[in-house]
Order: structure tokens, then C-alpha cells, then sequence
């Protein structure tokens, strides 16, 4: 571990907490993962929950010591960075669906922000999977082809924007 505590056991549950047991964690890897978001300005600036730009430098030092995400120079930006997940992040990916769907059956969600973890829910083991290869593509330079399950999640959101933005023009308008 790079961190200088001390572990507190052996146990799964703990050691995968002393690494993503913090709020941000979790959110920057879901960031990385469901918005493409791979600067730290896209990082920071299109985070739902207003991440200060501190914790976020801190978070992605963390992530990086623990093998999570790298670090590049980006080739189209001298002064840029651009960060990737590593296997060991995308392998999150049925863990990120799960507590999705955990958060959706329990929690007062926003349909706009929970239809990805609908899609991931009922699209399974196999979605899930697909889902990962993708990443692969994305961050680790993998080769292949296969579905783009990042391009169904972002279809499926901006039409529940839309239908909603839409939906709320009629009661405008019905109001007026």
C-alpha cells in the first residue's frame, strides 16, 4: 500500500476500502468511467457533486499510487494531462453497476442521473463485460471492435433530458 497507515486487517472488504472507502474516490473513477472525463479540468468542472479542485488533485495522486488510473503527457497538450484507468479500475466496472442499482432500488434517485444504472442493471454479466472491453479500447489502447455500451449509456441519458426538458416546456406552457 502506498499510503503510510497502518492497515487495519487482511479482510477484502477493508484493504478495498482503504483504497475507494473515501467520497471522491469512487466518483472520479465513475467519472473516468461512464463520462469519458479523462482532464483534470473536465474532471473538475463537469462533476454533479462540485469536487474542489484540491481533493481532486489529492484523489487522482491516491488513485495513481494505488494502480488505479495513469498519468500521461497528452500529445495534442504541452501543459495537459491525460488520465486512464488501469485494469484493475475497469475490473469496478460490476462493482459500479451493483451499487447502481443498490442506489436505485433504496434511494430517492433522479431518473436523469440513474438511467445509466438502469441500463447497466438490466443489461447484466454481458453488458458489464462489454462495457469493460471498451474501456480497454479507451485507456489501455486494446485492440478490437465491439459495442459501444459508453454511446447507449450517453443516448439513454440526453433522451431522458430531453423528454424531460420537454415535459417540463408543456407544464410551462400549460402554466402560462
Amino acid at each position: 500500500m502506498a499510503e503510510s497507515h497502518a492497515i487495519r486487517s487482511g479482510c477484502p472488504i477493508n484493504l478495498t476500502l482503504e483504497i475507494l472507502g473515501d467520497r471522491w474516490s469512487l466518483l472520479v473513477l465513475r467519472d473516468m468511467m461512464f463520462g469519458n472525463r479523462r482532464h483534470f479540468r473536465e474532471l473538475l468542472g463537469k462533476s454533479e457533486e462540485g469536487i474542489a479542485s484540491n481533493i481532486l488533485a489529492d484523489r487522482l495522486k491516491r488513485l495513481m499510487a494505488q494502480g488505479m488510473i495513469t498519468r500521461a503527457d497528452d500529445p495534442t497538450h504541452k501543459q495537459k494531462a491525460i488520465y486512464s484507468l488501469t485494469e484493475k479500475a475497469i475490473q469496478l466496472v460490476p462493482v459500479m453497476a451493483l451499487v447502481g442499482a443498490w442506489g436505485r432500488r433504496h434511494l430517492s434517485v433522479s431518473e436523469e442521473l440513474s438511467i445509466r444504472a438502469q441500463l447497466l442493471e438490466e443489461g447484466g454479466p454481458s453488458m458489464w463485460d462489454a462495457f469493460m472491453d471498451e474501456l480497454r479500447r479507451i485507456h489501455l489502447g486494446a485492440t478490437g471492435e465491439g459495442r459501444s455500451v459508453l454511446e447507449e449509456l450517453q443516448t439513454a441519458y440526453l433522451a431522458v433530458v430531453a423528454k424531460n426538458e420537454a415535459a417540463r416546456a408543456l407544464a410551462r406552457d400549460a402554466a402560462g
